[in-house]
Order: structure tokens, then C-alpha cells, then sequence
């Protein structure tokens, strides 16, 4: 199956894999993906979004073992406050649903931001864009085809 995030990839000529498992509607955090696709948890990387105090949309790419931290992510994109979104806006902003949330190819292009220690591995996960499929890349591909900047969120 292609999604819209495997054929942006495909487009720009990134080489990547995916990697299917068996989704579960009890098990969408990253820690359960990583165990499911025999991955080490620092290695697989959540999809956040969230707004800051300008309404404006941040996506925010960090490891699945950590949580985001507000200030940092705030400081991060110039922000002086920034908020989750509720789970329930996710598909009408970004074309994606929780657990399935991909930070490449949402409807538009937002300000993207993947935590510093992906710089420590080759390749991350991240979600291919649906539930059950994971994409791995090279980070530095990742931030390439998302415009996103390095900095410390967690």
C-alpha cells in the first residue's frame, strides 16, 4: 500500500522501507510500535502538533520513549506558548488520524521541528501515514523533505 507520505518520498527520489505490523486500536503510542516492530523505542519518532499562541500549526517529531516538552518546543519555534491540539482536530488539519500521523505529506506544510537526537541514529521510524506502517529513513532525509529544523524538545 502507498500513502501519500511513501509517494512524496518516492517523488523526491529518498530512499527509505517501510515496515507493516498489526495494528491496535489499544496500542497506538510509539513505545507499542517499537515493540511490535522489534525496533528500540529511541528510534521510532511520534508525530505531535500542536498551536501556538498565534494559531499558528508546529509539528513536532521526537523519540517514543519521551514526552515533548512545552517550553522547549515553544522556545524551539519562537513561540511563547504553544498547546496540543485536541486528537479530535488532527484529521481535518493535518489529513491524518492519531496513530497514523506522519510528519511528511499533511495537507499543508508546517513549521517542523524533530528533536536533536535523531542526528544520533542512520535511520528513525516514523509513521507512514496510516496505522500499521512504519517509514525508515535517514533523519537528515526526513527533515529534507519535511523543511523541518533540528532542535531540543524533550
Amino acid at each position: 500500500m502507498k500513502t501519500n507520505a511513501i509517494r512524496i518520498l518516492e517523488s523526491r527520489g529518498i530512499i527509505h522501507s517501510t515496515l507493516e505490523y498489526e495494528a491496535d486500536e489499544d496500542e497506538l503510542d510509539a513505545l507499542s510500535v517499537a515493540n511490535k516492530i522489534n525496533a528500540e523505542p529511541e528510534a521510532v519518532f511520534k508525530t505531535l502538533v500542536a498551536r501556538n499562541e498565534a494559531n499558528t500549526l508546529l509539528v513536532f517529531v521526537i523519540p517514543g520513549n519521551f514526552e515533548l516538552s512545552l517550553r522547549k518546543a515553544a522556545k524551539a519555534s519562537g513561540s511563547k506558548k504553544i498547546d496540543m491540539i485536541k486528537v479530535k482536530e488532527l484529521q481535518s488539519l493535518t489529513g491524518y488520524i492519531r496513530g497514523g500521523c506522519s510528519p511528511i505529506g499533511m495537507k499543508k506544510l508546517f513549521p517542523t521541528f524533530i528533536d536533536e537526537t535523531a542526528l544520533l541514529h542512520e535511520k528513525i521510524y516514523c509513521s507512514a501515514g496510516i496505522r500499521g506502517m512504519q517509514i525508515l529513513l535517514s533523519p537528515l532525509d526526513l527533515a529534507d523533505v519535511t523543511k523541518a529544523e533540528f532542535a531540543d524538545l524533550i
